[in-house]
């Protein structure tokens, strides 16, 4: 959509929704010339982005049969640094990559083998994996618990701190001009002729040549949009407990067990999590799930059963049926989608911010994005 460059109302574009994608892409249109307008429901960037653990870990997340994540999971990662650094030039603001490494570890036999099939997967896609016993594991992370019995070595999986990163996005989109309506839910999509005329919400109604959806799980609550090509997004819950590390403690590494990660923070936080909970769009803390992280998280470091709990919080991912995301055009001109990251949202923020824009300004399609098209769900043949 070349008119984008454009610097009139009829020319913006509207993001809806501000988090890590939504501030991303409107950021990045920015710098590429083109005027935003985002609305976010309520305050931006203190939303899922806020409550995830800051991962970018491709190598230790990817799947069986999700090749396609891995490829543009390392693709992201690798435009981190040039995303940072953009960042740094227009926040003013350094985010640095914290590079420590992962462990996956194992308990047991059941386990051993679990994360052997892991193991054997990682090494057949050529990924950087070490297989190790209990005790070099615990080498290489004294804290492990000596009944680990098996581990796998992840090297190049980082992390960021996602609450820093947040706030950097916010203030370099408002310093490059962005237009930043908090607590403006956007009611509908506003159409003319079959194309984008706009966004409306309560108070007003915005002008735009081009809206792009990155309002997370509540993508799929937005009026004005045909129902065969609504995306599919729904809330799955998390809960995370934050642990305080003192001085005489420190996890060295992000470690993986069964239902659980730890993952220490250079701010002396200990983030154990993540629950995966199908409860619609409830962010009430509960007993028994946390209960389950903590007792997971305490066989694989024993030694945090004497840590301070600083906060119990939730967030809602959005997750696509396939829990794949949908970035690009959504079949009605000047539409776009880009939603559905579910647990990759921080990881997958350059690439999908870098791709979709380049789609919108130049009409190109990333030969990386195309798999996660918006179209696989459409029950219409709109391809736009």
């Amino acid at each position: 959509m070349n008119s984008a460059k454009g610097h009139s109302d009829r020319h913006n574009v509207v993001i809806i929704g501000g988090g890590i994608i939504g501030l991303s892409v409107g950021w990045q249109l920015l710098r590429r010339g083109a005027p935003v307008t985002l609305c976010e429901r309520e305050t931006a960037g203190r939303g899922a982005s806020w409550v995830a653990a800051g991962m970018l870990a491709p190598h230790s997340e990817v799947g069986f049969e999700e090749e396609d994540f891995l490829k543009i999971g390392m693709e992201s990662l690798s435009q981190f640094p040039q995303f940072l650094d953009e960042l740094d030039e227009d926040s003013g603001q350094r985010i640095e990559l914290d590079d420590r490494g992962t462990l996956i570890v194992g308990f047991h036999r059941d386990d051993t083998e679990r994360i052997r099939r892991l193991y054997e997967f990682r090494e057949h896609l050529g990924l950087p994996v070490t297989w190790l016993p209990g005790s070099a594991g615990r080498d290489i992370e004294p804290l492990l618990s000596p009944k680990i019995t098996a581990a796998i070595w992840l090297p190049d999986d980082s992390q960021v701190n996602n609450r820093e990163l947040m706030d950097a996005l916010k203030t370099a989109f408002v310093k490059r001009g962005g237009v930043l309506k908090e607590n403006t839910p956007a009611v509908s999509i506003v159409l003319r002729n079959g194309e984008v005329a706009g966004v409306a919400t309560k108070n007003e109604d915005i002008d735009a040549a081009a809206v792009v959806i990155a309002a997370g799980c509540w993508s799929n609550c937005i009026d004005g949009i045909p129902d065969d090509i609504r995306p599919p997004v729904r809330p799955v819950k998390g809960q995370i407990v934050t642990l305080r590390m003192d001085t005489d403690y420190e996890l060295g590494h992000v470690v993986r067990a069964p239902d659980v990660y730890l993952l220490p923070k250079d701010d002396g936080r200990l983030l154990v999590g993540a629950t995966q909970e199908e409860m619609g769009f409830d962010v009430t803390p509960t007993a028994g799930p946390v209960m389950r992280l903590l007792e997971r998280g305490w066989e694989a470091i024993p030694s945090i059963y004497d840590l301070a709990i600083e906060g119990i919080e939730v967030g809602l991912r959005p997750g696509s049926r396939d829990h794949e995301p949908l970035v690009g055009p959504s079949g009605i001109e000047g539409l776009f989608y880009a939603t559905g990251h579910y647990r990759h949202g921080i990881l997958l923020a350059p690439a999908t911010a870098y791709g979709l824009v380049d789609m919108i300004l130049e009409g190109t399609r990333p030969g990386l994005l195309e798999p996660f098209h918006p179209s696989r769900f459409s029950r219409s043949k709109r391809t736009r």
